[in-house]
């Protein structure tokens, strides 16, 4: 792989049976199965790669409240509360630290937002701090004629390379039977209810299933009829060599977004630019994606035609639970990053801070990001086939709002009170007639 993350022990014992099973190890996988476990549910996680092998582990790694949708808001505020008591809970460092999130730009627009976002998000409970042209100078440097910026000393920053292996540690501490390198092929269904799944290794049983699949959900939930809106988008990001500190935290910048980590490197990448492989998936979803596609936000993405339409998570083709899955045929999603936003991004950071002069590419990777027409998460339950959730769509924010999202998860699935309203993360609105809603402030 392209990335290094933590390893994670396999349970001794096989399961035969659980009352909740969850597809997939990454941040959302492995919060669910760490919630559930501290309520005393019997649960089994089952990976078909290795845990966090894919975006869990890919991302930028920031922890933020700054900025988001509103709907996602409640859940970002719920995860920086989780974020600060897992590490102690679980008793592993996941490498998060309260260092604060600062944005600063060169247009009166984007201030005239982030003015406008930070009133109706104060209604909510959140408060950051809009910074003035000298404001933001004082803070970014006089390299550029800088008209504002917004600051969260609240928000933070932690490392997926330690993240969801420890939660899952966690969960193994709680008595979660955690496998990797054991593909779920597909749902055990009895009587027009989940009654468990089939993996590679055979059939476990179980009468709750989450699916947690990222990128691969959507292809997943075809199979029994549910459409669920993805386009996957390939980001690209790099860790440099170990720098002097220019920034304790994370920043976002015009052409840059970076977040300082814990052994002294930097972790880079360039807002909003990623790639797009035309496949049968996203064909299919494609106007649905059309506030988007119109939006300022897909107007950096490369449209790409190879070999992705025929073989990978938005491809299309069935299978059975007693033959060999498309999850056990690509166990990682291992993509190259853009070498021409690496190029770019590099010299963006060194021009933006010349003390930098000097610093190089560690290593690079790319990820692909499970993506929503309104960037926000489904979170819901299957009403067409009780006993069956999904928690995926999380649009490159699922990293920083994981463990709020996991916690929901396990609230809705023990019929528990719930900390926010489900309604914005539900399936049904995107189903047929219904308006989209274009993406907000994110």
């Amino acid at each position: 792989m392209r990335i290094k993350i933590n390893s994670v022990t396999d349970s001794a014992a096989f399961p035969e049976q659980v009352d909740v099973i969850v597809i997939g190890g990454g941040i959302i996988g492995t919060s669910v199965a760490y919630e559930l476990a501290k309520q005393g549910v019997s649960v089994a996680l089952f990976e078909k790669g290795v845990i966090g092998g894919e975006q869990s582990g890919r991302n930028w790694g920031w922890v933020r409240q700054q900025n988001r949708d509103l709907y996602e808001l409640p859940l970002a505020m719920r995860s920086l509360q989780r974020w600060e008591q897992l590490g102690e809970e679980i008793g592993l460092d996941l490498g998060f630290r309260r260092s604060g999130i600062l944005y600063g730009t060169q247009n009166e627009a984007d201030v005239a937002r982030w003015e406008k976002w930070g009133a109706q998000a104060k209604q909510i409970g959140f408060v950051s701090q809009l910074l003035s042209a000298k404001e933001a100078g004082e803070r970014l440097g006089d390299r550029a004629r800088w008209v504002g910026g917004v600051w969260s000393p609240t928000d933070g920053r932690a490392e997926p390379s330690l993240a969801a292996p420890a939660i899952a540690v966690g969960a193994q501490k709680l008595g979660a039977s955690v496998h990797q390198r054991c593909a779920v092929r597909g749902l055990d269904i009895s009587a027009g209810r989940v009654s468990g799944v089939w993996t590679e290794r055979g059939r476990v049983r179980a009468s709750q299933v989450i699916c947690c699949g990222g990128a691969w959900s959507s292809r997943f939930c075809k199979q029994y009829g549910i459409e669920l809106p993805s386009a996957n988008i390939l980001g690209t990001a790099f860790k440099t060599t170990a720098a002097p500190e220019v920034i304790q935290g994370c920043l976002s910048m015009p052409e840059l977004c970076i977040r300082r980590r814990l052994d002294g490197s930097y972790t880079v990448a360039v807002p909003g630019r990623g790639q797009l492989d035309l496949a049968p998936q996203n064909i299919r979803y494609a106007t649905k994606f059309y506030p988007m596609y119109r939006s300022k936000i897909a107007k950096k993405l490369k449209l790409r035609l190879n070999g992705s339409f025929f073989n990978g998570p938005e491809a299309a083709g069935r299978w059975s639970n007693d033959g060999v899955s498309p999850f056990e045929k690509i166990r990682v999603l291992d993509p190259k990053p853009d070498g021409q936003i690496l190029d770019e991004a590099l010299r963006t950071l060194v021009s933006a801070f010349p003390e930098l002069k000097g610093i190089a590419i560690d290593h690079a990777w790319g990820g692909w990001i499970d993506t929503t027409p309104d960037l926000v998460p489904v979170i819901d339950e299957m009403q067409n086939l009780p006993g069956l959730f999904i928690a995926s769509g999380f649009s490159g924010h699922g990293f920083g709002i994981g463990p709020g999202a996991g916690l929901l998860c396990a609230q809705l699935m023990t019929n528990r009170a719930l900390f926010t309203d489900i309604t914005p993360y539900r399936l049904a609105r995107f189903a047929k007639g219904n308006a989209i809603r274009e993406p907000q402030m994110m």
